[in-house]
């Protein structure tokens, strides 16, 4: 279904911000980008979903495979026990001897879950681990080489703007026309206030033009 995503706000990380911008998605891919009024009428018949914030590319996880083979994210019922935030270190090393399959897969997919919540789209590899190749060959996440020549931090965090990191550095392709639609949307008035506040910002995540989370 062809759909118009608009924004106060558009950045497409490779260009000009375009105010009270506008992203049409048609199947996969975007098919164009720029302010709303011209996009809308490029596009009468098309469903037009309105959006707080801004909208940008989908960001980059650098640290996705340490996230879900080093961490165990618990199970919302096991929130008094475990609490609600992933386990690391010695926390994950005392737990480890204890997920059996079933509960080691669930903590892969509730770690991708909680990428989609922070507007990732793409997943820096290789991944190893049998379980987690499946989960993020199901979850429709785009595996994707470290990028080259891009400086990293070593916060590992669910949020990939963590650490200090810009929105360009944090992202594996501009928005643009033709290119697969996989983009978020932060509840932030800018640039500026997304790398200050954060993914966890983030109240929709799209996949190849589907809608694969939305913050309730």
């Amino acid at each position: 279904m062809l759909t118009v995503h608009a924004a106060p706000l558009v950045l497409p990380a490779g260009a000009a911000v375009v105010e009270r911008g506008a992203v049409a998605v048609d199947g996969d891919r975007i098919t164009a980008l720029g302010p709303y009024d011209e996009v809308a009428a490029a596009y009468p018949s098309a469903r037009v979903r309105q959006w707080p914030g801004v909208i940008a590319p989908g960001l980059r996880q650098p640290h996705a495979e340490w996230l879900l083979t080093r961490c165990y994210h618990p199970d919302p019922r096991e929130a008094d026990a475990l609490g609600t935030e992933p386990l690391s270190g010695g926390a994950f090393a005392r737990l480890a001897g204890e997920l059996d399959a079933t509960r080691w897969a669930g903590s892969v997919r509730r770690g991708l879950q909680q990428m989609l919540r922070h507007g990732t789209t793409h997943l820096t590899g290789p991944f190893r681990d049998p379980a987690v190749r499946t989960a993020v060959s199901r979850s429709g996440l785009v595996e994707v080489p470290p990028a080259a020549g891009v400086p990293d931090s070593e916060v590992r965090d669910l949020d990939p703007l963590a650490g200090g990191r810009d929105l360009p550095g944090s992202v594996h392709t501009p928005l643009g026309t033709g290119v697969r639609a996989d983009f978020a949307v932060f509840d932030v008035p800018d640039e500026t206030a997304l790398v200050a506040v954060g993914a966890a910002s983030c109240v929709v995540t799209v996949l190849a033009g589907r809608l694969v989370y939305r913050r309730r």
